[in-house]
């Protein structure tokens, strides 16, 4: 399991995948701040010095404070956390076959399962490193423009937020896992991403957004609003029971499958 691994991470450590979704993850802490220094401008001179009233207008009714600034870095990991920890399980296990190393991985002396739970180790730990560094740079921008109601209990239960509903986004991308295998490249393995978010915000709008796993971190980080409620137990048994299906799945077919091409 080491020298799998090993492996797995010098594959993307010697990739440009890592920095590009650590790119986007800087992007939507800055933008977030840029909110905040929006709203903290009473005027709209900022708005309208940057071109941005529209997005002035869209924000009216929220405030320019810490729970605002953390609530939204919660609901970006709920959202933007689906696509981008989702890409990186289609690079992980859809490059095998499109850059045609398949045969090469399996035949080493390890076993397929071994292959595969060492490629979701690595899936997790990637997106754990995205998580933390939202959060610092959450953290720092903050404090950079001076966000009022800042408190222990206030940041604790904040970042808590944001590591549980990057948990259940991880554990939901792991049918993207398989979607790539199955489809022997990225392209299936995107077209299931897609099809999940798309799936989730329909069912979520349409009041149902409990009931499907995709759509309840999005619930949990307050997405859709205070009124749409709490996904529940329910809710976190289902995304549970969705990310274990994905992994046993995924082994399960890397372990039965035949490599013909």
């Amino acid at each position: 399991m080491i020298n799998v691994l090993a492996t797995e991470v010098l594959k993307a450590r010697r990739s440009r995948v890592p920095w590009i979704t650590a790119l986007a993850f800087t992007v939507a802490a800055a933008v977030g701040g840029l909110f905040m220094f929006i709203l903290q401008d009473q005027d709209q001179d900022r708005a309208r010095s940057l071109g941005l009233i529209g997005t002035k207008a869209a924000l009216v009714g929220r405030d320019a404070d810490w729970p605002t600034y953390l609530g939204f870095l919660a609901q970006t990991t709920a959202v933007g956390g689906m696509l981008v920890f989702g890409m990186v399980s289609v690079w992980l296990f859809g490059r095998e076959f499109s850059q045609n190393t398949v045969k090469d991985l399996l035949a080493l002396p390890s076993a397929r399962t071994t292959i595969v739970l060492a490629k979701f180790a690595v899936a997790g730990a990637w997106c754990l490193v995205l998580t933390v560094q939202l959060v610092v740079l959450g953290l720092g921008i903050g404090a950079v423009l001076g966000l009022p109601r800042w408190s222990a209990d206030l940041a604790t239960s904040g970042v808590a937020t944001i590591a549980v509903t990057a948990v259940m986004t991880v554990l939901l991308t792991t049918p993207v896992a398989l979607a790539a295998s199955a489809g022997r490249g990225y392209l299936p393995g995107v077209g299931v991403l897609m099809a999940a978010i798309f799936s989730a915000q329909v069912v979520a709008a349409l009041g149902y957004g409990r009931y499907f796993p995709w759509s309840v971190p999005a619930l949990f980080s307050g997405l859709a609003g205070p009124d749409a409620g709490s996904p529940g137990w329910l809710g976190v048994v289902l995304v549970v029971l969705v990310g274990a299906a994905g992994v046993a799945a995924t082994a399960l077919w890397w372990r039965n499958a035949d490599q013909d091409r």
